[in-house]
């Protein structure tokens, strides 16, 4: 179920999401590199190879994967088209308009899910969203990510029973 990162995926992410310039963010600091997750996100063939990687930690009880929005949307979607498994979208909260609801996608009552996020430093979108995916009706298996941007083993604060799986590392990234 797993295998070990991929320096070549980690090495291709970095020069594509890695930006140098002047960049303002969001604590108010001005940074001269900056990296743009959605850079990855936005090309095919690294999409589908990020997605090929976060198949392999797929735990073989999941029944559908639930894309947190924004950035685990186009990562779930990769991973439904490699893998037949149904995909549904986590929004931040739900609408007030059409279905009113939080899960998009399909019904989750009583299924086996699994969170698909993009980066997770500190999890605290995965904190939230994990909430409205049992207040759905779904019994969460895990997290998996495609970076994983925190300090020590992946994992949710809150949520220490709740398994984190990622593809890569801030220190894959860093070539090391």
């Amino acid at each position: 179920m797993t295998r070990p990162p991929d320096p070549a995926l980690a090495a291709d992410i970095a020069r594509v999401a890695t930006l140098r310039g002047s960049f303002r963010l969001r604590s108010g600091q001005i940074a001269d590199t900056y990296f743009d997750k959605y850079r990855f996100e936005g090309d095919p063939a690294l999409l589908r190879r990020v997605a090929d990687a976060m198949l392999a930690l797929v735990p073989p009880e999941t029944e559908v994967l639930a894309g947190l929005e924004l950035g685990g949307v186009p990562i779930a979607t990769a991973m439904a088209l490699g893998s037949g498994l149904p995909a549904v979208f986590v929004r931040k909260q739900a609408k007030s308009y059409g279905t009113c609801l939080a899960v998009e996608g399909g019904d989750v009552t009583g299924r086996r899910v699994l969170l698909v996020e993009d980066v997770i430093t500190t999890g605290g979108a995965v904190a939230d969203a994990a909430a409205l995916v049992r207040a759905a009706g779904a019994q969460i298996v895990g997290v998996v990510c495609a970076i994983w941007r925190g300090e020590g083993a992946p994992h949710i604060a809150g949520l220490p029973d709740l398994p984190v799986r990622a593809a890569l590392t801030r220190a894959d990234l860093a070539g090391g």
